[in-house]
């Protein structure tokens, strides 16, 4: 039951997908991070027949990419938008590190955030646009491998803010099995992008390695650690930068 309830509490905190009432103790969230990457995989599937119902329809590539662009939004409600939007913000002010985390605290949008925003879905639309029905098993893969190394990065990286939700969710996570939950999905999407697009799959995992480089060496730089906004931040720029290399690396093979 311990179990289920992790997993509840995962996809009512970082998904719109209606579940059931469970109590938010420490115990009850200690596996939550261990499921975070299932909501991925929601995702991957509800792309994956929306690309289908675009091929049997014949329908035209800007409402393939746009309805595609979106589909995240309305599964995630925007959590990790918002968290991209605030870290866009606060990256943009070129203040101090204390400063930069009252600026991703703060409620007001500026106008980066809205820059960043808005180029983000335009990317994101144009790149889905191109994707063939072939490349859906990858794209389930990215949004499976943005969420677990994530997670991973939640349950190992230096917190920035002891006090904030992420830390909180670091506290009860039992770090070993997010560890091997983790590196389950890492083999899982592996083995899945081997099986759907060969050599492909190599650079997925390169990419996904180099952005996980990036979030630590900007985290820390920048923020003193991580935060519940900044890994936001890395798991749209993951999935943003994991779709580009799928959709461009498949037209290349």
């Amino acid at each position: 039951m311990r179990m289920i309830r992790s997993l509840i509490i995962a996809f009512s905190t970082y998904s719109r997908i209606p579940m059931p009432q469970v109590e938010w103790t420490d115990e009850n969230r200690k596996y939550a991070m261990c499921f975070f990457p299932l909501i991925g995989g929601v995702i991957g599937l509800l792309l994956w027949g929306w690309l289908w119902l675009s091929d049997e329809l014949h329908l035209g590539g800007f409402l393939r990419g746009a309805l595609g662009a979106l589909l995240p939004l309305l599964v995630t409600g925007g959590i990790h938008m918002d968290g991209f939007m605030d870290t866009s913000d606060a990256m943009a002010s070129w203040q101090s590190k204390e400063r930069r985390l009252e600026i991703l605290k703060d409620s007001h949008v500026g106008a980066f955030a809205v820059m960043g925003c808005a180029g983000y879905l335009l990317a994101h639309a144009a790149i889905l646009s191109e994707a063939s029905l072939r490349s859906a098993p990858l794209l389930l893969c990215a949004f499976m491998l943005s969420r677990a190394l994530s997670a991973w990065a939640l349950a190992t990286f230096q917190s920035a803010r002891p006090s904030g939700m992420l830390d909180s969710f670091a506290k009860a996570a039992h770090q070993r099995l997010v560890t091997l939950s983790c590196l389950g999905y890492l083999f899982l999407c592996l083995l899945i992008s081997f099986i759907a697009g060969g050599a492909l799959a190599f650079a997925l995992l390169a990419a996904a390695a180099i952005c996980l480089f990036c979030y630590r060496r900007m985290a820390y730089k920048y923020f003193g650690g991580v935060t519940g906004d900044l890994a936001g931040w890395f798991v749209q720029i993951t999935e943003l930068l994991l779709s580009a290399v799928i959709v461009l690396g498949g037209k290349i093979g």
